[in-house]
Order: structure tokens, then sequence, then C-alpha cells
């Protein structure tokens, strides 16, 4: 694995952790696509570090999880915003 692909794939560990992002607001944090940041954590990761992939694999399934109401959320205050128009 070259040099570069090791640290982002540390940096964007780091960064899930410290902020619990979902996959979608770290890819666009790191200026990468969602596959390649789901790529370096499901794939990459465990084979730098594994304890640290668990604790990733915790926040992601959370995230996955929540994600329904998220979505729900955002919907509500879509036509929320709209009706004030």
């Amino acid at each position: 694995m070259q040099d570069y692909i090791r640290q982002r794939v540390l940096d964007i560990s780091k960064y899930i952790i410290e902020t619990s992002a979902t996959v979608r607001h770290t890819a666009t944090i790191f200026g990468v696509s969602k596959s390649t940041v789901h790529k370096d954590i499901t794939e990459r990761l465990p084979v730098i570090n594994e304890q640290l992939s668990q604790k990733i694999r915790v926040i992601l399934d959370t995230n996955k999880a929540e994600r329904h109401l998220r979505g729900g959320e955002a919907t509500r205050k879509k036509y929320k915003d709209s009706e004030v128009s």
C-alpha cells in the first residue's frame, strides 16, 4: 500500500472517531468519493489496525441504523421551509 493511501486511511479513521461522521460527510471533507471512504474503512483499515477498525465499525453501524431518522428529518425540514416561502 502506498504511503499516501495509508495516511489517508488513518486520517479518515481519526476523523470518524472524533466526530462520528457519516461516510458521506467524511467523503466531502476529504474530497474523495463515498466508495473510497468505504473501501478505506472496510478493506484497508483492518490490514493497518484491526482494533481501530472495530471501533470505526461500531460508529458506521450506528450511523447506518440512524439513517432513516436523518432522512425523515431532512424531508420534514424541506417541506416546513417550503411552507414559509
